[in-house]
């Protein structure tokens, strides 16, 4: 693992020439804890950002490590984000690998964490114990706890699936919940206002009635 990071880090490092930078965004960002961190806060990095336990900063495109503790973002970050948090308060495109991931507004790219957070719309793969992502969700969400605030296009496969919007696509865990559920539930319990496909499970309530408003092992609807 620390193999591969370093890689990583000197990859960044050896295209950081190539970088094209304008007067408020810097190749490189060393931290100990913000302030003291070699860019301010108030500019952006084009490069490589090494933080040992907090870091902030503008804009982010490349790569951002912290070895104990959280990077940072008040705009957008395209790259890689490795740490114990990663913050982005703007949007998101890329990785974001730590114990709690959180992007503000849209992320494009996966979230792999214990908890993964996004404030907008999600496009992509969340893999956690919780995934959570306010907008619409399109893509996968795997974890123990998945919830999804508006609309979702995709898979979830949890302990614990929650769709709050119309879900189009397929949910799988032990619990199943969508609003308005447009193709397949399979778990022990299956709950939707509206179905528009196929329940399989020991519980399916369907709040359409149409054709039953619930069933034991199988029920459908279209």
């Amino acid at each position: 693992m620390l193999r591969n990071i370093f890689v990583l880090v000197l990859l960044c490092l050896v295209l950081i020439p190539s970088f094209a930078q304008s007067e408020d965004t810097k190749p490189v960002q060393l931290a100990a804890f913000n302030p003291v961190q070699l860019v301010p806060e108030d500019e952006s990095i084009k490069g490589a950002r090494l933080s040992l336990f907090y870091t902030v900063n503008e804009d982010v495109t490349g790569f951002s490590l912290v070895w104990l503790g959280v990077n940072r973002s008040i705009g957008d970050v395209k790259g890689v984000e490795i740490g114990l948090g990663n913050w982005v308060e703007g949007s998101s495109y890329g990785l974001q690998a730590g114990l709690v991931n959180r992007t503000g507004k849209r992320c494009v790219g996966l979230q792999y964490g214990a908890v993964n957070i996004v404030g907008s719309d999600f496009s992509g793969l969340q893999w956690g114990l919780v995934n959570w992502t306010e907008g619409f969700m399109h893509g996968l969400q795997t974890g123990v706890v998945n919830v999804s605030k508006g609309p979702s296009v995709g898979v979830d496969l949890g302990i614990v699936n929650y769709s709050e919007g119309s879900f189009k696509g397929f949910q799988s865990g032990f619990v199943n919940y969508a609003e308005e559920m447009h193709g397949l539930q399979l778990g022990l319990v299956n709950y939707t206002k509206s179905l528009d496909g196929i329940q399989i499970g020991l519980a399916n309530y369907n709040g359409n009635k149409d054709p039953l408003e619930f069933m034991v092992f199988v029920n459908w609807s279209f």
